[in-house]
């Protein structure tokens, strides 16, 4: 992969699915790019909530790709996350997936997106709660997206052999929209969630994993 960096929040745009439809005032892509564009490294309520976890005291952001894609078995479209963070404290590398929230909701519960499921999807949802250590009688309930967004930052943590890896939901909303469908999926790993602050999600394998719901 190479990569160019941006000269401002613009050059964010071109990087959605649908640019004319998410670039607007008011939705995520366009908060996240202004706000983390504005920042030198992590933004400041990114980087308090995350060096309140002694595991993370002086971690560093070494670098920022907007909407990151990861892979996934079975077909279909690959995880497309806001923001992909590889990041490094002073135990090692950190992978952190970003998702950025204003009022749109995480889509389908994970029951409402297996309807009649096709072999791939069967085949996916495995190999995500594999990958998360769940079981997929657990997760019905959970938003799919949180789900694959999780995932996505344990995938990469393996990749560059990180023994850290976070999801955090970046939210810019004034009345804290869908909150509890991220409070839900937190419970998954016996979190007990409060705003703005990271909690650990026990380890998966060799990595420890966190959560986070960041207020920006």
């Amino acid at each position: 992969m190479i990569l160019i960096p941006t000269k401002g929040p613009d050059d964010w745009k071109h990087l959605l699915a649908d640019p004319d439809l998410h670039w607007k005032e008011g939705y995520s892509a366009y908060a996240l790019a202004h706000r983390w564009e504005q920042a030198e490294g992590f933004p400041s309520e990114i980087k308090e909530a995350l060096e309140s976890v002694p595991a993370l005291e002086d971690v560093e952001l070494l670098l920022a790709i907007p909407e990151y894609k990861v892979s996934l078995p079975g077909g279909g479209a690959a995880s497309q996350n806001d923001i992909f963070c590889l990041a490094r404290d002073r135990h090692g590398l950190v992978s952190i997936m970003v998702e950025g929230k204003v009022n749109e909701p995480f889509g389908p519960l994970v029951r409402e997106w297996f309807v009649d499921p096709s072999p791939g999807k069967v085949k996916r949802l495995g190999f995500l709660c594999r990958t998360l250590g769940l079981d997929p009688d657990q997760v019905q309930e959970v938003r799919y997206q949180l789900l694959h967004r999780t995932a996505s930052a344990i995938l990469e943590a393996k990749r560059f052999k990180a023994l850290t890896a976070a999801m955090l939901v970046h939210s810019f909303s004034p009345t804290y929209n869908w909150f509890e469908d991220y409070a839900a999926f937190a419970d998954l790993f016996e979190v007990y969630t409060s705003m703005d602050q990271v909690h650990s999600a026990g380890k998966i394998g060799d990595i420890h994993l966190y959560l986070a719901w960041i207020k920006g």
